[in-house]
């Protein structure tokens, strides 16, 4: 039964990262509207709570696969085990990142920096270039449209002290969008970039524990919104970028910021 403007059913998208925290919000997003939902990720217990969750919020079929992206190959063979089992791509999260570990420029190693780039930039570079190859496909064969998006940060628009190897993958990523958007229209393909603000996700400890308190009392004064972010906050920007309703919107950076880059 179709649920109106952001109606996914039909539609197969995949998350990676989607077992938790921001990508889970993006794939609930897209279950809740009747999308078909695949989840790479590494945590195969993990994966088995996210697919009981989605089907449980409407998802019309999950599978979670054991992929690592910070493997060329391990993408190109969980899009053959994807297609194989689904048939078809719609819409593409890039969602997998890493976390940066140093506070200083002169104190981060160089085999941190490179180690850093193979999941955050190089990651989502062939996640989106392989999905992109499959909607090319299915276009020259009659059927145009797609998806693609990343997951950015507000990096892209303020420097974060001794987080290079973090802005610089976001910001990289955010350039391969752009030129996708360019390159993939034609194929009625869009690309864009969500930029979240300060998200309280379960990487970051319990909600009472001293992590949580400590960024939501410095941020939530500061943003218009008054709070922090949480990952149900991605649900709806996921589900519009998936549906049809987005359909004219390519190129873009999407902040879910709580209006942290306007404040005064």
């Amino acid at each position: 039964m179709a649920k109106g403007l952001f109606d996914c059913t039909g539609k197969v998208t995949l998350v990676t990262g989607g077992n938790g925290g921001i990508g889970l919000g993006f794939a609930m997003g897209v279950a809740k509207q009747g999308g078909d939902v695949a989840i790479w990720a590494r945590n195969a217990e993990k994966n088995a709570a996210a697919k009981e969750q989605l089907l449980a919020a409407g998802a019309g079929r999950v599978e979670t696969y054991i992929v690592d992206v910070s493997s060329e190959q391990a993408i190109i063979d969980g899009y053959a085990r994807l297609m194989q089992d689904f048939g078809r791509i719609d819409c593409v999260f890039a969602n997998s990142g890493a976390s940066p570990r140093y506070n200083s420029i002169f104190d981060m190693p160089s085999d941190h920096w490179f180690e850093f780039q193979k999941t955050a930039l190089h990651g989502a570079f062939f996640t989106l270039r392989e999905a992109a190859r499959l909607m090319k496909e299915r276009a020259e064969a009659g059927e145009p449209g797609g998806s693609l998006v990343a997951c950015g940060s507000l990096s892209l628009f303020q420097g974060i002290s001794g987080k290079e190897e973090y802005a610089a993958s976001k910001c990289a990523v955010a350039g391969v969008v752009r030129c996708l958007a360019a390159e993939m229209g034609q194929y009625n393909v869009r690309a864009n970039v969500v930029a979240p603000g300060m998200i309280m996700t379960p990487m970051m400890g319990p909600a009472d524990g001293p992590a949580v308190q400590y960024l939501t009392g410095q941020y939530a004064p500061i943003t218009p919104m008054k709070r922090v972010g949480y990952p149900e906050d991605f649900e709806g920007i996921g589900a519009f970028l998936c549906s049809d309703a987005s359909a004219f919107i390519t190129g873009e950076t999407i902040k879910v910021d709580g209006g942290y880059m306007i404040r005064a």
